[in-house]
């Protein structure tokens, strides 16, 4: 069954074509940019009924190089099948389309990187007939980005960064970088990226805090994720009916969200976040508590 972060990890490339120049020129290759890209069919199937496809296919071109077909596969965990289905793709695409093929496998978890950046070589060991190599992104060598300016020179590539780091610890200040600059960039631009990172952060805990994130900074948008989180909000607010249950339902979220990244929450602490009515201070601390190192740090703001 095709997981949502199986999906937004190829996907993007689909949504942002070029972005593969820049994902290479991270992993020290040197690819053109493209001039035109287009999005090709991802069934590979033979005429024989055996079914086939890769996740998505690219055909890149650019002015000073030959064509290029960029086969992109999300992989979720290490499958010993995988590295022949990958050379099968390779071989099928250059006999079909007669243009040189690469495939880049992305990835959500260090050893599974590893495990696919790793040559595989098919054949008799006296005389090899063919060398897999596969291109790999994942949490290994994508960059970390948390800084909102440097999130804003390419939203793309810091959609990628928050999809392969869902683990990190930092991915509360990665998804934060993202919202401070979704804040002020046109719908059609931010709608994809949204639903994008929504799908990739799966049923982690990053799941919960992209979505207190979009709640919070994004509660503008229309894309269906905020759709999403705004008919929750109501159908919430017609239960509870009061201002005093809106802000009960804040402080438990502000709890969640530090419960779930393995913040200690001393009794103190929770009585004086439990006992706050004031929604704005409430939305605040729920900024906070994404990125605080303690739960303390949550009231820096209002102490400084």
């Amino acid at each position: 069954m095709v997981s949502a972060p199986h999906e937004a990890m190829h996907r993007i490339f689909q949504e942002y074509p070029d972005l593969f120049s820049r994902v290479s020129e991270v992993l020290g290759i040197d690819f053109a940019p493209p001039t035109s890209v287009t999005v090709l069919s991802c069934d590979l199937t033979e005429t024989r009924p055996l079914e086939r496809r890769v996740d998505t296919l690219l055909r890149l071109e650019s002015e000073n190089e030959e064509p290029l077909l960029l086969a992109v596969e999300a992989q979720g965990s290490k499958n010993p099948d995988k590295p022949a289905s990958w050379a099968y793709y390779a071989s099928y695409l250059l006999a079909k389309y007669r243009v040189q093929p690469l495939l880049l496998v992305v990835c959500q978890d260090r050893a599974t990187a590893e495990w696919a950046a790793q040559p595989v070589t098919f054949g008799p060991p006296q005389w090899p007939l063919l060398t897999l190599r596969p291109l790999v992104a994942g949490p290994h060598n994508m960059p970390v980005i948390t800084d909102p300016a440097e999130a804003r020179k390419d939203l793309a590539l810091a959609t990628l960064s928050a999809i392969t780091h869902v683990a990190n610890r930092d991915i509360g200040a990665i998804l934060k970088a993202v919202t401070t600059v979704l804040r002020d960039t046109p719908h059609p631009l931010a709608d994809p990226i949204i639903e994008l990172i929504a799908q990739g952060m799966g049923t982690s805990p990053a799941a919960e805090l992209w979505r207190n994130l979009v709640a919070v900074d994004l509660s503008f948008y229309k894309s269906p994720l905020s759709q999403e989180l705004r008919e929750a909000g109501r159908e919430a607010g017609r239960e509870e009916g009061r201002e005093e249950g809106r802000a009960e339902r804040a402080a438990l979220d502000i709890l969640k969200v530090l419960a779930k990244r393995g913040i200690e929450v001393s009794e103190e602490v929770q009585d004086r976040i439990t006992s706050c009515d004031d929604l704005e201070t409430l939305d605040r601390w729920l900024l906070e508590a994404v990125v605080a190192p303690t739960a303390e740090a949550v009231f820096a703001a209002d102490e400084a």
